[in-house]
């Protein structure tokens, strides 16, 4: 063999050898992708080709005490097309009637709809846009065309769901039904009862798998969830629609007369603690108002006189004086370490007694009645107001409670006019919340409540949890100040501050006041300052049911700011149309008499709610009330509009259904 060949044959031998090696590092990578590293990339595979998305559930809804929707979820609901999933034959056969049905739902032609579903099959489109925000009656409806009833898979229909939030009586309480949402730097913002509540309202969420079909184009794989969601549970609050209807308007019309910045009104149930309505409304830059910040249960300031209620029960109680105690008004000035305490009548009032000088308002007659009795031991009144738990929070559910401040002995901030001006209600701080469990306690007999505004929580038609009245006090004072108390804030109608106020036709009591705020502490020529008018009572006035305070900051001095003539009427509004116009007021006689109509419906209804339904049954001309309790019996959940009997029902007669399908029902009376 030659030198050549030689040559030749080292360098077969090379190529070989190196075609060996090759073979070998490949079967060798071969065996690492399988066995060691195959795992990561078959799951790089998959997410890059299936992943697993998150299906919200529903909200729970938000129920006023009557059974009013107050919050609700409702399903938004995007339509895709995937032009490549149906058979050649089913899609030839069906193009013709799904355009005519998307014609008619939708107004556009339906050559448009021919020519565009024609075009996506050509080009391979598997994303196609069809409409987007459909009710879950639209939903259905769209559902039910040809070619899209035959499912994601051979129908090619692409089904998006979203959940919005919607409010039924539009923004009346809306900042106390609050919401639970993520502000823009992404913390979690828990506002009113959606907020405090939002573990029971949320649900559990489902799970769903996806695939890619094309760039940043998902579908699901199959037709049902993989993991259903389970909807939230259901909160019902004490707030009655009608009377928060009421103090609602009654707040806005005041507001807008007297151009005021802004106020607040809330209603509690006497014996419970139910709040039955709270309206916060704040002037927008145009002069309108809306609901904006919880001024009742956040904002703390001077409550000015209706303080006067907490020293006037001190004194009573301690047995310092007795209400015919007189007192001179020294011309309405007295003066306490270099400052003065003017009462709001020019000259005063004279020489009047205790409970004349609290009808009045008179500041010099309850500063001196405290400066006189306590100077000494000024613990022993602060002590007191203590006791009340005024100089604690409430602890109410909503978030975002202020803090009262009752100034205490011994403080940095004590001074020697500390005493005097707490008299009248000035250097503390309370909300108007804090104020009015003060005042219903007067009314419920000296028990202070905690103001709630939840009744129960429920799933479905289970009551899961209930909030009965919590009692913060059993008894704020003895009975005897009570019934002088409650003589006084009486006559502050009838024949003092709030004499405007009065009718024979229907009694109240409260006290009214007219607070300085911001005083000594802004800029400009009035130093920052405006008056706060308010009115804290409750009525009837011989057995209470509703305590209620108003409170208007800042209203135009040139139209008056005093709390008699700016919130005293608000007051004097909602008490009596609550006692016109509420239907929950009327009494009801003869309670066992039989009526034939009526045990003729109820039998009607116990047939009917016997029956087993394998469909919707008819519901039109079926009471509201029997129709939620029928549909709620078969699984369904039910949302209602209006009052009175079905007059329509989303899903017609005889449809199938599934469980936890929402049907809407429109009443009518």
């Amino acid at each position: 063999m030659g030198a050549e060949d030689k040559h030749i044959s080292y360098r077969i031998y090379l190529v070989a050898f190196t075609v060996f090696v090759m073979a070998v590092l490949v079967a060798v990578k071969l065996t690492n992708i399988q066995w060691v590293e195959g795992e990561y990339y078959r799951e790089l595979a998959q997410k890059r080709t299936v992943r697993e998305i998150t299906i919200p559930a529903n909200r729970g809804n938000v129920y006023s005490s009557d059974g009013s929707l107050l919050a609700t979820s409702i399903p938004n609901y995007d339509i895709r097309f995937d032009a490549m999933a149906s058979k050649s034959e089913n899609f030839k056969q069906y193009l013709k009637p799904l355009s005519d049905s998307l014609s008619v739902m939708f107004g556009k032609p339906s050559g448009y709809y021919y020519n565009t579903l024609k075009r996506a099959r050509n080009n391979h489109n598997r994303y196609l846009f069809i409409a987007r925000g459909l009710s879950y009656t639209q939903y259905m409806r769209v559902k039910s065309f040809p070619l899209f009833n035959l499912g994601a898979y051979k129908g090619g229909m692409i089904t998006e769901q979203r959940t919005v939030r919607e409010h039924p009586i539009g923004k009346i309480a809306k900042r106390t039904i609050g919401y639970d949402r993520l502000d823009s730097s992404g913390n979690e913002r828990e506002v009113g009862i959606e907020g405090a509540f939002a573990e029971y309202l949320d649900g559990k969420d489902g799970k769903q798998m996806m695939q890619k079909i094309a760039k940043n184009q998902w579908k699901p794989i199959g037709d049902n969830n993989q993991i259903e969601p389970i909807d939230g549970c259901d909160i019902v609050s004490t707030i009655d629609v009608y009377i928060q209807d009421i103090a609602h308007h009654a707040l806005l019309k005041q507001l807008e007369y007297y151009e005021a910045d802004h106020g607040c009104v809330v209603v509690m149930e006497t014996k419970t603690g139910y709040v039955r309505a709270i309206s916060n409304l704040g002037r927008a830059n145009d002069g309108s108002y809306y609901e904006t910040i919880n001024y009742a249960v956040g904002e703390s300031q001077e409550p000015g006189s209706t303080f006067k209620l907490a020293s006037l029960i001190t004194l009573l109680e301690d047995k310092k004086v007795d209400t015919s105690e007189v007192y001179d008004t020294h011309d309405g000035i007295v003066t306490y370490y270099k400052r003065k305490v003017r009462d709001s009548r020019k000259g005063g009032y004279g020489k009047i007694s205790l409970a004349r000088g609290f009808e009045l308002s008179s500041n010099t007659v309850l500063v001196q009645a405290v400066y006189d009795n306590y100077k000494d031991n000024p613990k022993q009144f602060v002590d007191h107001i203590n006791a009340f738990g005024l100089n604690n929070r409430l602890g109410v559910s909503i978030k975002g409670e202020g803090r009262p401040r009752i100034p205490q002995p011994g403080d940095k901030s004590w001074s020697g006019i500390s005493l005097p001006w707490m008299a009248f209600g000035y250097g503390v701080s309370m909300t108007p919340l804090q104020t009015l469990a003060l005042y219903n306690a007067v009314a419920n007999d000296g028990e202070m409540v905690k103001p709630l505004f939840v009744q129960e929580i429920k799933e479905w038609n289970k009551t899961i949890k209930k909030f009965d009245k919590e009692v913060l006090n059993p008894k704020i004072c003895s009975q005897e100040t009570i019934d002088k108390v409650k003589a006084v804030l009486e006559n502050v109608v009838k024949k003092g501050t709030g004499s405007k106020l009065y009718s024979e036709d229907f009694s109240m009591a409260g006290k009214t006041g007219t607070a300085q705020v911001n005083y000594g502490r802004g800029k400009g020529k009035d130093n920052g300052m405006y008056y706060s008018s308010s009115f804290a009572g409750y009525f009837p006035a011989d057995n209470p049911k509703y305590s209620c305070i108003v409170v208007i900051h800042k209203p135009s001095i040139y139209k008056g700011y005093y709390g008699a003539d700016v919130s005293g009427p608000v007051f004097k509004r909602i008490a009596q149309k609550i006692f016109t116009d509420v239907p929950s007021t009327n009494q009801v006689d003869n309670l066992d008499r039989e009526v034939e109509q009526q045990d003729k419906k109820y039998e009607s209804y116990y047939t009917k709610s016997q029956k087993k339904y394998n469909t919707i049954p008819n519901l039109v001309g079926m009471s509201g009330m029997d129709a939620v309790a029928l549909l709620g019996n078969m699984g369904l959940k039910v949302e209602v509009k209006g009052m009175g009997k079905v007059k329509k029902q989303s899903v017609a007669a005889g449809q199938p259904y599934e469980r936890h399908q929402i049907i809407t029902l429109e009443l009518s009376s």
